[in-house]
This record gives C-alpha cells, structure tokens and sequence, in this order.
C-alpha cells in the first residue's frame, strides 16, 4: 500500500487519503474469518485425544491457529506482573497510575513491602509498540528498584480536542513525570527516546530543576545516526520529510475518540519492522505451524506469547513521528547542536550532576556501534569518572534490553550504575 515512487493518478491519491480507512475496511472484512479460524483452533484442541488424534485434526486446527495468530490488536495487552522476588520472598506488584495526560500515564509498579529502594522512570519508546514491550526491562529491575514507566497512550483513542504531540511534548512528559518522582531519582531510556531523555536532562539541569536524574541510561538509542548508518538510518534519508507526510500519514476513522486525527499508523510501523527481517518471520509461523500439528504446547505457547505483544500496534501522533524522523534521522539536530525545546536550545554540554551510561548491541541492525555511545562526548560537562560505555557482545537490538543477556549482563551494570550515585 505504501509506493516507492509518486504516482500522479487521481486513485492512487485518493487511496493515500483514505489509507487508514482502506485498512479498516480490510480488517472487518477479514473479521468472521478470523473468529471462524478462533473456533476452528479451539474445536481442535477439544477433539485432541493425544496420540490418537487425526493427522488432519490438527493440521487444520494448527492452519487456524497460525491465521489467528497473524491478527493486528490495538489495545494495550496487560502487563501481568503480580508478584516479583525480593531474597526469598514473593511480594505483590500493583500497577498504580501517579499522573495521567490524554497521551500518557506515569505508572508505577508498587510494591507491598515497607522498603526504600532507588525510584527509576523507564522511558519507553513511542515506536508503532505500547510500553508492554519492555515488560521483560521491568521484571529484572523490579526486585531492586522503585520502578515507574511511560505508559504511552494510542494516538487514535485521544480525542481531538486534546492538542497536538510533537517532539517539545514528549520532552515536557519527562520533565513532568521526572518532576513527580521528585530529587534523587534515576532515568532508563529505551531506544528511539533516548533523544529526548537527552534533552529533558539538558533542560533540567540549565534550569537547575531539583528533580533530574543521578543518572541516565541510554540504551540502543539514535543519538546521533550519522555514525554506522544502518537500513533504518538509510531509509529515514532516502525521502524527503514531505514524502513521509504524504504517504504515511493518515487519519483516524470515524468510528475511534480519535477521529479525524492526524496520526502514522501502527499497522504501517509493524510492516516495516517484519519487512526487514521477513524470513525470519515466516520461518517463525511455519514453524508455529509444526508445533500446533505436532502438539508441542510448550513452542506453541511462547510463540503464541511473542506474536500476541509484537501485533499490538498503537498510533503515534503525526506531528511527533514526523518530527523525529527530520530532526533525529535527517537533520541530525541533537549531536550538530541544533536540537531546540520550545525554541530554546538543548545544551547537553550544560549537564554535570547526572551520571551517564550508554549501552549499545554488537549486532544491532537499528541503533548500529556508536550511536548511542555518541552521547558521552556531547555531555562534555560530566566528568569521566561519571561516564560509562558497555557494549554487550552477541545481542541485536531487543536483547540489549530482553531476554537473558540482558538479565545477566547487561543489567549488573545499570544497576551498578543506579547504586553508586544514588546518595
């Protein structure tokens, strides 16, 4: 749906005018196959008898198992963090809203246990993705952190009369949420924020604002992309900036709080993250196949659990997405000294009380070596005994924050971090 060149029929503008529409309509087409496909799935797995099942039972009910596993969702999925372990001990977790906007809400995982621990705000990213994709970055910092997250709101469920977002909005989240954390806490950023957690710092401490961070990580973040461009640095430059608006911005359909706002679509943003690894998306579903039809629940289950996150979309606000794309992935604004907040110039050389960690993959294919990493040169101001670089080797860019690399090593370091500047 999405042309590499510029088409001057009248249908083809026509189409790009009603992008979103045009998928919605797709989507309720496709509806009672899908909830036939629900019920063909679970009718097989009430006829499965185990080894005396039917080859074809479970073939067909596998077919309708991986059919319904393709199905976009764009509701946040739930977090599901009831307990987490501190020493020995199971302590319950309660998702505590703190401070709501129409675009966030500060969450906090509150923990039922009397216990001082460092208070962190995760910036999650506003990438196509809700902030439950960093559930696994939450379920490791839990045990030893007062954990808080930028729980990110889709586009198309905030009502018109809420405003615009842009880049300048984002930075005032931080600021506020940090502000409600109060002195003394720690800030987490997560990929594509990791700018704007650079730039909130910087306003911060030029304003001497009591509530910025002891410390900041950036992790697998485009600070400054003109070093090892990768795929996604190279498309971002291959347009114009009114390309990208003319053929990847659409409006909110009639039937959403939304309607009528100006939004890049999360079903777009998903396309393009499976596009660059197709293959191995596919192989994934083929083998999802193989597991259903051979009854191994346990693959099923977890491929099941992956794709159920990955294909919960959310929109992001044109004005934001646009913003980004031009002043982080073309113009290169931040690390040319040409970033600004409301007009007012960002100055990461101004930033001295907040120690700063940058975090970066061996092999990622988005955030390449270096670019985070750039960060440390431009807070010029942070002496050398707070600066600190790890490059964790054998991961892409989910594994500098998922999965067991990131648990076991990559992990020890932010918490090092955390700890020795939290006094």
């Amino acid at each position: 749906m999405i042309a590499l060149r510029e088409p001057n029929d009248g249908i083809w503008l026509t189409q790009r005018a009603m992008l979103y529409q045009l998928y919605q309509a797709q989507a309720d087409l496709l509806y009672p196959a899908r909830q036939l496909a629900r019920f063909g799935a679970s009718m097989a797995r009430a006829l499965d008898m185990g080894e005396y099942t039917p080859g074809f039972v479970r073939q067909i009910g596998a077919a309708c198992g991986v059919f319904d596993g393709l199905t976009l969702t764009h509701s946040r999925p739930a977090y599901n963090i009831p307990t987490t372990t501190i020493g020995n001990n199971a302590v319950a977790v309660t998702e505590e809203p703190v401070f709501d906007t129409p675009f966030g809400t500060l969450l906090r995982f509150r923990k039922d246990i009397d216990v001082v621990q460092p208070r962190v705000l995760i910036v999650a990213p506003m990438s196509g993705h809700f902030a439950t994709l960093l559930r696994g970055t939450i379920l490791v910092m839990l045990p030893d952190h007062d954990v808080y997250i930028t729980d990110w709101k889709n586009a198309r469920d905030v009502k018109l009369s809420d405003g615009s977002f842009d880049f300048d909005s984002y930075v005032d989240h931080l600021i506020q949420f940090m502000e409600v954390l109060g002195e003394g806490s720690h800030m987490v950023a997560v990929c594509q924020p990791c700018v704007a957690a650079l730039a909130a710092t910087a306003v911060m401490a030029e304003q001497g604002n009591r509530a910025q961070p002891r410390s900041l990580t950036l992790m697998a973040g485009p600070i400054d992309t003109r070093q090892n461009p990768t795929r996604v640095n190279d498309l971002a430059k291959s347009r114009p900036i009114e390309w990208f608006e003319k053929n990847l911005i659409a409006r909110v359909p009639w039937r959403y709080p939304g309607a009528s706002r100006r939004v890049y679509p999360g079903f777009l943003q998903l396309t393009a993250f499976m596009s660059m690894n197709l293959d191995r998306h596919m192989n994934a579903h083929m083998a999802q196949f193989r597991a259903l039809a051979c009854g191994d629940s346990l693959a099923a289950a977890s491929h099941k659990k992956f794709y159920d996150e990955y294909n919960a979309v959310m929109d992001l606000p044109a004005e934001f997405y646009l913003e980004t794309v031009k002043k982080v992935f073309q113009d290169h604004d931040l690390p040319l000294g040409k970033l600004t907040w409301h007009g007012q110039p960002i100055r990461p050389q101004v930033i001295r009380r907040t120690a700063l960690l940058t975090v970066e993959g061996e092999r990622d294919d988005i955030c390449a070596i270096g670019q985070t990493m750039a960060a440390l040169d431009l807070c010029s101001g942070v002496r050398i005994s707070m600066k600190r670089h790890h490059l964790q080797s054998g991961v892409g860019h989910y594994g500098v924050f998922s999965g067991s690399r990131w648990a076991r090593e990559v992990y020890p370091r932010v918490r090092t971090m955390i700890e020795i500047t939290n006094h």
